[in-house]
């Protein structure tokens, strides 16, 4: 079993930056993909970002790229996203995930465990 907990969401002006955390649980953390994902009110969950296990490579939306940045510590069972730019359109709550078997991938369900999700509001 794994359980994500989330932390760091809040609220920031248009511009600003937030740091977003996800600490994991289960001794095979470092053979997990994790990734995070965003859901706005009336829209579908979508993909932000994901990093495979030994996070040499990583993949983002096209609409964050060049503003997040996913990273991982296997040390720690901690992945984060870091946020800078932030737009009113990243409004959303933000939540970690972990893929256990498919492991590059960017829908939702082939993640297999989820956090609780963490609010981010952006003001214009």
């Amino acid at each position: 079993q794994v359980q994500l907990v989330e932390s760091g969401g809040g609220l920031v002006q248009a511009g600003g930056s937030l740091r977003l955390s996800c600490a994991a649980s289960g001794r095979t953390f470092s053979s997990y993909t994790m990734a995070w994902f965003r859901h706005a009110p009336g829209k579908e969950r979508e993909f932000v970002a994901f990093i495979p296990w030994g996070g040499d490579f990583t993949r983002y939306a096209d609409s964050v790229k060049g503003r997040f940045t996913i990273s991982r510590d296997n040390a720690k069972n901690t992945v984060n996203l870091q946020l800078n730019s932030l737009k009113p359109e990243d409004t959303a709550v933000y939540y970690c995930a972990a893929a256990t078997k498919i492991l590059l991938s960017t829908f939702p369900r082939n993640y297999d465990y989820w956090g609780q999700g963490t609010q981010v509001t952006v003001s214009s």
